[in-house]
């Protein structure tokens, strides 16, 4: 909770607080569907007798996945803070009133 001396919150940190959670849960994502789809592919690769085919693993399921989840996160945590900030405004608003 950042405040400035006279007990406002300020929306600078706002976008840092974003764009972090933002990156880290998108890196996540890929990370964790990517390793899904490797071993998925993996799994077929051993069924059908075929060679695995790693570039399909990348391009068209973890990256898209990755790229979802940032575009839903993005929004989210956009959302989440601009309703914290807003909280604590009217919060200090009122304290500095009574």
């Amino acid at each position: 909770m950042q405040e400035t001396s006279s007990g406002r919150p300020r929306w600078i940190g706002i976008p840092l607080r974003v764009l972090l959670m933002t990156a880290i849960l998108t890196l996540l994502a890929f990370a964790v569907s990517l390793l899904l789809s490797i071993l998925g592919t993996v799994v077929y690769s051993q069924v059908e007798h075929v060679a695995p085919n790693m570039p399909f693993a990348y391009r068209y399921v973890a990256f898209p996945f990755a790229i979802s989840v940032g575009v839903i996160v993005l929004a989210l945590s956009l959302a989440m803070e601009i309703k914290y900030y807003r909280q604590r405004k009217t919060l200090a608003d009122i304290e500095r009133a009574g």
